[in-house]
């Protein structure tokens, strides 16, 4: 069994780009977001699919045409200054996009607790290198627990999911070489900690 292969396909698979789009799939079809109508819906899906995902590949692809990254997959901790700031901005764009819904405000929090978690990696990214794909399964894992301690929807399933998705993520990570065990344990909690704090007090 070629274990590489399988470590970089759960990699991409999890890539922080993703997730919040995982995230959002769940919150329309799982939670009272359910009941929105399609319009509604598709709107969301976009917008989250444009500040998340498209609008920081496309600056990933100028900084590379630039050459102010060596790769795309941003390994070096000092060029990851720029595309984390991108993506900080994207999400709180995305969450004053998602305000003009005022039945959305766990959506906007939710966007505002991604952004909350690029800025961790970036103050963190000029002293020492923090794993991005576990801070952001730690972001996921803390938003799902905080919707099971509300009562947003039945996310017991989701959650055990996410935790099971983490763990081998981590696991991923760690035999690509691409990070040791406190990087990995680091992004995890500190993706975890920012989120609840964001959802909580933002």
């Amino acid at each position: 069994m070629n274990y590489k292969k399988i470590s970089t396909g759960i990699s991409w698979v999890l890539h922080p780009f993703l997730l919040p789009v995982y995230m959002m799939a769940v919150l329309l079809t799982m939670t009272t977001f359910a009941h929105y109508s399609p319009n509604v819906k598709f709107y969301l899906l976009w917008v989250v699919m444009l500040y998340a995902v498209i609008i920081p590949v496309l600056a990933l692809g100028v900084l590379r045409s630039l050459g102010r990254i060596s790769d795309y997959r941003v390994d070096d901790r000092r060029e990851r200054m720029l595309p984390l700031l991108v993506g900080a901005l994207c999400y709180i764009l995305c969450a004053i996009t998602v305000a003009k819904i005022p039945s959305a405000i766990f959506l906007r929090k939710f966007m505002l607790a991604a952004a909350c978690c690029e800025l961790l990696c970036l103050g963190v990214s000029f002293y020492w290198k923090i794993s991005l794909h576990l801070t952001g399964m730690g972001a996921v894992v803390a938003l799902l627990v905080v919707m099971n301690v509300v009562g947003v929807g039945n996310m017991m399933v989701p959650l055990m999911a996410a935790i099971l998705c983490a763990g081998a993520l981590a696991s991923a990570r760690l035999y690509l070489g691409c990070h040791n065990g406190r990087q990995v344990l680091a992004g995890f909690c500190g993706g975890f900690a920012v989120s609840v704090l964001a959802v909580l007090f933002l």
